[in-house]
């Protein structure tokens, strides 16, 4: 087993500590997408369409509760951070144990009622009728694994929260090939379509979950702490359902809003509904680099205020979102160059690469959008502005909704593209005003001092 990777970002060159804390996550969240990813390609190219349509109805229900968990634990984290960059040992470990028991709960929860819920659910995202077996199967077996991708979820982002965002990555890549190698095996020469698919998925997550807590209770006595002595602290549990109650709804806002945009797509048919599933898996690789600079501007930042180093957390703010925008444009540069091979991936259906290419023509030029936007809620996230961050994306997920409604019955996919724009450009009037404000109050608060 390595050795610790704890990194304090309290001092030092700025930019090279948020690249290399990146870094680790783009490729973390690269082989977080792959599990899906892999099932979506491997269902697609030996079930068929239907069953591709299937998976990609549950990805929006799946993405919604993890996105529900690593909200709580993106607040955990900052909190975390803050006891990090202050030197306070027993408190980080107090929300360690305090973030696992409610993470814990959550899994129960989930497990409980989602099993219950699965037709209600796919009745209103109006699945069709050829793909509701298949997404009712598949749906059921990730409800199944919910735990294990709670724990992967919790120690990750506790991981980050002290500087190492290495750890994390090595265990998922391995379980990530896990998945690759059971999807083959269950989907291609078993036959076990869409059960095995999910089946796959669960076993990798528990593997990434199980080494990551194995690591911590090696190698990080910051975090450790015996299963016995597992509880909540009444203190830190509100402060951590504050802030990650706020980000919880935040990031689950989005996928909500998904999931009336899937409904509205796959009223548009079979093939129109496969080709925004697999669209989606290209975008969502694609905004990864702009996502984890977030989650490495929110790390640094929570330590640094943790430290009460306000000019080193300006200056922080300003090297991410210079990295934000760079990567946005590479992004663009890519999708608009290789949109018909990136869709050939998925498919040999000529109508469906052609939804998607359609799809990417309108939505190609503004990826630089999406990467600002999430520098500002890194950023907005670390300095605990929780409410502002969640009132900008309910701003950009109401306006996304409300063009898509308005667009796709007659521009089909391509209006899902310009629902993206806009509301993207709505958040952005949120989040540069607020952020001009907080720069005025710093300046204020350092005369008067």
């Amino acid at each position: 087993m390595s050795p610790s990777h704890v990194t304090r970002m309290t001092s030092g060159k700025i930019l090279p500590q948020l690249v290399r804390f990146s870094v680790p996550l783009i490729l973390g969240n690269l082989f977080q997408l792959s599990y899906n990813m892999v099932d979506t390609i491997v269902i697609g190219r030996f079930v068929g369409s239907a069953a591709l349509a299937a998976v990609g109805t549950c990805d929006q229900i799946m993405t919604l509760l993890i996105l529900g968990v690593s909200g709580v634990c993106v607040g955990a984290s900052v909190l975390m951070g803050n006891f990090f960059g202050a030197g306070e040992e027993k408190q980080l470990l107090e929300e360690m144990k305090t973030t696992v028991s409610l993470g814990l709960l959550f899994a129960a929860v989930v497990l409980a009622a989602g099993l219950p819920l699965t037709d209600p659910i796919f009745r209103l995202m109006r699945v069709q009728p050829e793909s509701l077996a298949d997404a009712r199967i598949y749906m059921r077996v990730i409800f199944a694994g919910m735990p294990f991708t709670v724990l992967y979820n919790i120690y990750a982002a506790a991981l980050r929260s002290v500087g190492d965002s290495q750890t994390p990555v090595r265990y998922l890549v391995l379980s990530t090939v896990l998945n690759m190698g059971l999807d083959l095996l269950f989907v291609a020469v078993l036959g076990m379509s869409v059960f095995g698919a999910g089946l796959a998925t669960l076993l990798a997550q528990a593997v990434s979950a199980l080494l990551c807590m194995l690591h911590v209770s090696r190698h990080e006595p910051l975090l450790h702490f015996p299963w016995r002595t597992l509880r909540i602290n009444r203190s830190l549990a509100g402060k951590t359902l504050s802030y990650g109650g706020l980000t919880a709804l935040q990031q689950c806002a989005q996928p909500i809003g998904n999931i009336i945009i899937q409904g509205s797509v796959n009223a548009l048919g079979v093939t129109a509904a496969a080709a925004f599933s697999a669209a989606r898996k290209i975008e969502d690789i694609g905004l990864l680099p702009g996502r984890s600079i977030s989650n490495a501007m929110t790390s640094f930042t929570a330590q640094n205020v943790g430290a009460r180093d306000a000019e080193r957390t300006e200056r922080g703010f300003r090297v991410g979102i210079g990295l934000e925008a760079v990567s946005g444009l590479a992004v663009s540069l890519v999708v608009l160059l290789l949109r018909g091979p990136l869709m050939s991936l998925f498919t040999t259906d000529g109508a469906m690469i052609a939804e998607g290419i359609r799809y990417f023509s309108i939505i190609g030029f503004c990826y630089a959008l999406p990467c600002l936007t999430n520098g500002y809620q890194g950023y907005l996230r670390g300095t605990a502005h929780m409410v502002t961050s969640l009132l900008a994306t309910l701003t950009q997920i109401s306006v996304r909704v409300l063009v898509t409604l308005l667009a796709v019955g007659t521009m089909g996919i391509p209006g899902v593209g310009l629902a993206c724009v806009a509301g993207w450009s709505a958040m952005l009037l949120w989040q540069i005003p607020f952020r001009r404000h907080l720069q005025r109050r710093q300046f204020q608060e350092k005369n008067a001092g």
